[in-house]
């Protein structure tokens, strides 16, 4: 599984598929039944109580030019607030400055992450960042074009053809129902690195405790 409510996608035994995943509920039953070894979503798990997280600094420091697409997770008090302005306002109390319209956007799905996911739940189920997954794949460069570009995509489908040793163009060209080009595109990245954490690999990025005992962390 990858991105939630995104594509979802489901590898093994060299099948390879793409579909929408409604809810978290459906990738947190797969893996609890074991259909599932592991999942990566592109959403923060563990939240600080003030200030930004070291992974999201790291992450940002690794991807260079593309470091725009990581999003800074918000302070933990945020995941109260019931309006833009409000949400500001105590960002601003916490960590001296408010959140962008964007992260304010993805907020409800924060919120549900963090609702469902517990320490436990962590070994299968964690933070990645798809630009930083495509960074491994391309030998540790971040990727020259940005992904809803012609060369950024076809950039993309070249890495993961290496990195996933199948052709993705036909899952890429046909995104399921819900789903665009690019969101397939970061479900494979995703997918590429919960194949390499269920292995006992991948990168780990920061690793601080929050108030709740998550890991602040994310992987590639």
């Amino acid at each position: 599984m990858a991105t939630v409510p995104a594509a979802g996608v489901v590898t093994g035994c060299g099948d390879l598929r793409v579909r929408v995943v409604p809810s978290l509920d459906e990738v947190v039953s797969a893996l609890g039944s074991g259909r599932s070894a592991a999942a990566a979503i592109d959403i923060p798990i563990g939240l600080a109580e003030s200030g930004p997280r070291a992974c999201d600094r790291e992450a940002r420091r690794l991807l260079g030019p593309r470091r725009s697409s990581v999003f800074p997770a918000p302070v933990r008090a945020v995941l109260g607030a019931t309006s833009y302005a409000h949400a500001c306002a105590v960002s601003r109390a916490h960590c001296g400055k408010g959140l962008s319209k964007q992260l304010y956007n993805i907020l409800g799905k924060i919120r549900a992450v963090d609702e469902v996911v517990s320490p436990r739940l962590q070994a299968q189920l964690f933070e990645a960042c798809p630009e930083l997954s495509f960074a491994l794949m391309n030998g540790g460069a971040p990727m020259r074009h940005a992904k809803r570009t012609r060369d950024g995509q076809a950039a993309r489908v070249a890495v993961l053809r290496t990195g996933l040793e199948v052709d993705v163009t036909p899952l890429v060209d046909r995104p399921p129902s819900g789903a665009a080009r690019d969101d397939v595109l970061d479900a494979l990245a995703l997918a590429w690195t919960a194949r390499r954490v269920a292995a006992g690999e991948g990168l780990r990025l920061g690793g601080d405790v929050d108030d709740r005992g998550l890991r602040m962390e994310v992987l590639a």
